[in-house]
């Protein structure tokens, strides 16, 4: 993943753990998650948007 290894994830989550507390990651994890839920929705519509302007050139 990245060219991490174990040491080096497990130093990022300590660090990540030292600056924002505890009580503030599951906070964090919860925007993170949706905000990729609305990017995958934003990518989701744009494909329907252009599936349908190529299903209408093919009709005209």
């Amino acid at each position: 993943m990245f060219g991490l290894g174990t040491p080096e994830i497990i130093l990022i989550a300590i660090v990540i753990l030292v600056l924002f507390g505890a009580k503030k990651i599951p906070e964090l994890m919860q925007g993170l998650g949706k905000g990729v839920k609305e990017f995958k929705k934003a990518t989701s519509d744009i494909e329907k948007d252009i599936n349908t302007s190529e299903d209408k050139e093919k009709k005209a």
